[in-house]
C-alpha cells in the first residue's frame, strides 16, 4: 500500500524572526517522532522585511503589511504548502486579506486559542490577555470572547507599558530577567482582577512565557498553533 502523504505547512514568518523559530521548535517538540522522517515538513519564509504592524495599526504612519504577506502566501502555496500559518497574533488583523489571495487554508491562531480556552473552561466569565498594544486595540480576541459572553481584561497602563518595552527588547534579542518579571507582574495583576485563565497572545512574549508561575491555566497562542499544526499533519483535520 502506498503511504499517505502528509500535508506540508507553510509559515509566513519574520514577525518577528525569533518568534518564527520559536514556533518551529514548538512544532518539533509536539511531534510524535522516532526518527527524522517522522517530523513535519515546514516551508518557512522568515521575512523580517514585512512592514511594521505597529506603524500601520497604531501609529498610522506605515504601509499595510497585507500586500507583502499575501505575496508570501502565494509563493508558499506555489512551492507546495497545503496550508499556512502566521506566527503573529497582530498580523491576524489581515487574515481575510491573505486568505483571499490563495486557494489553500490558513490556520487561524486567534480562533484556535479562543476555542481551546472555551472548550476547556466552558463556564468561564473573565479571560486575562497578555498581548501587544496592537492586539488590544484591534480587539482580535475581545470580539471573539464577547460573542461567547466572556469578558476580556488586559493589564493596567503601567504594566502594559512595561510589556511593550519587553516586546521591543525581545525583538532586539536583548531581553533579560526584568522582562520575565514584568510578564509575571502583569499575570499576577490579572489574577487579582479575577481572571480565570491567562492567554499569552503575542509571539514575542511566547519566547519567555514559560517564566509565568501562577496557579491557573495559561494558554500560549504559539503553543496552541504548534499543536494545531501537528494535529492537522498527523491527523489530517483540514
Amino acid at each position: 500500500m502506498k503511504p499517505v502523504e502528509e500535508k506540508i505547512v507553510g509559515v509566513i514568518g519574520g514577525l518577528g524572526p525569533e518568534a518564527t523559530v520559536d514556533l518551529m521548535r514548538r512544532v518539533i517538540e509536539a511531534t510524535p517522532a522516532k526518527d527524522d522522517a517522522d517530523h513535519i515538513r515546514m516551508i518557512v519564509d522568515n521575512n523580517p522585511k514585512i512592514p511594521s504592524r505597529i506603524k500601520a495599526l497604531i501609529e498610522g504612519t506605515g504601509e499595510s503589511p497585507a500586500p507583502l504577506m499575501a505575496e508570501m502566501a502565494r509563493k508558499l502555496a506555489a512551492f507546495g504548502a497545503d496550508f499556512l500559518v502566521i506566527p503573529c497574533n497582530t498580523a491576524h488583523f489581515y487574515y481575510d486579506d491573505i486568505c483571499s489571495a490563495i486557494d489553500i487554508p490558513i490556520l487561524n491562531m486567534v480562533d484556535l486559542t479562543v476555542e481551546k480556552v472555551l472548550q476547556e473552561n466552558p463556564f468561564i466569565q473573565t479571560a486575562g490577555l497578555l498581548a501587544s498594544e496592537a492586539v488590544l486595540r484591534t480587539r482580535l480576541y475581545q470580539r471573539r470572547f464577547e460573542e461567547r459572553g466572556v469578558k476580556q481584561i488586559s493589564p493596567s497602563s503601567e504594566l502594559q507599558t512595561r510589556i511593550m518595552t519587553s516586546i521591543r527588547k525581545i525583538k532586539e534579542g536583548k531581553y533579560h530577567e526584568e522582562d520575565k518579571r514584568a510578564l509575571q507582574s502583569a499575570a499576577e495583576e490579572l489574577i487579582r482582577r479575577k481572571s480565570e485563565v491567562l492567554i499569552v497572545a503575542c509571539t514575542e512574549l511566547s519566547i519567555i512565557s514559560d517564566s509565568i508561575d501562577v496557579e491557573m491555566p495559561v494558554y500560549d497562542a504559539s503553543q496552541v498553533l504548534a499543536e494545531g499544526i501537528v494535529r492537522i499533519v498527523k491527523g489530517d483535520l483540514l
